[in-house]
């Protein structure tokens, strides 16, 4: 049984998801992510300026004017999320814990893709796959994503992108449009990314707290990694102290970024304070662009 605070929350989640992923958002994704090939969707008369090599010479002879097939886009794709729910997700400062803003994000790609009669499903994962959601369609398929999204809780709260890549290349056999959505606080994933890149439509996610990328400074305080329960008692008036902070975050966001340059995988930065929609946005017109 679901607490009554948290269902209004996940319908609340649900209402607004579905009203942000509008019908002109909806077209920008589908000229964002194309389908796989063109299928034959009817014959009718010719009009001018049609191309003269789709013209179907049988029917043309069979009623004495040019008539021409029509082809239409294969359009349903297979969208599949990929979800991280380990502990460190479970942190913000600002407007909401990195946990809703994965949520947020997820549930509207959930509901671009059915408008656009596309099937989506999702693997929630922390260092192992915690559950597989076969790809559907409909609200109420949308609506079973938003509510794992929220309630699920992990088995283990560490996390492991190695895993969870090499058993979507393993259990996604034939080619998908794949969102990871996660803070990449993790390592050794190298190889399973550039072979998913390889083999599906890969596009990532980066979720975050501005308070991880700067150290408030508020005197001495204790850290508790949220993965491991480790604490610590740190000094943030240390100036020494930030600067290594800021720079150790900065080589791993520029380590990430050169790693997904490299495989030709996009990159979408979203904060627990920033805005979703216009970041997505961007994504889709930089891909119209490219095709």
């Amino acid at each position: 049984m679901i607490p009554e605070e948290l269902l209004r929350k996940i319908q609340g989640l649900h209402f607004k998801t579905r009203h942000l992923a509008s019908d002109l958002f909806a077209g920008q994704y589908e000229s964002a992510f194309k389908g796989r090939g063109i299928e034959f969707a009817e014959v009718r008369e010719y009009q001018p300026g049609d191309d003269i090599r789709t013209i179907d010479w049988n029917v043309s002879a069979r009623f004495g004017r040019p008539f021409v097939k029509v082809f239409q886009e294969e359009r349903e794709l297979n969208v599949m999320l990929a979800l991280d729910l380990s502990g460190s997700h479970l942190f913000g400062t600002r407007k909401r814990f990195k946990r809703e803003l994965l949520a947020e994000v997820a549930g509207m790609l959930a509901f671009l893709a059915i408008r656009t009669n596309d099937k989506v499903g999702a693997i929630l994962f922390s260092s192992q796959v915690e559950k597989y959601i076969p790809p559907g369609k409909g609200a109420s398929h949308v609506w079973r994503l938003i509510k794992e999204m929220f309630t699920y809780e992990p088995q283990d709260l560490s996390t492991n992108l190695n895993e969870v890549l090499s058993y979507l290349n393993r259990m996604v056999k034939r080619h998908a449009i794949v969102f990871l959505i996660s803070d990449f606080m993790d390592t050794g994933f190298e190889r399973s990314l550039r072979l998913t890149a390889n083999k599906h439509d890969l596009t990532v996610i980066r979720v975050f707290d501005p308070a991880e990328e700067d150290l408030p400074d508020v005197g001495l305080m204790t850290v508790r990694d949220p993965e491991t329960g480790q604490a610590a008692s740190i000094n943030t008036r240390s100036k020494r102290l930030r600067e290594s902070w800021r720079t150790y975050r900065k080589a791993q966001v520029a380590y990430l970024s050169d790693l997904l340059t490299k495989a030709g995988v996009d990159l979408v930065h979203l904060s627990t304070d920033g805005p979703l929609v216009e970041p997505l946005i961007h994504l889709f017109e930089r891909r119209r662009r490219r095709l």
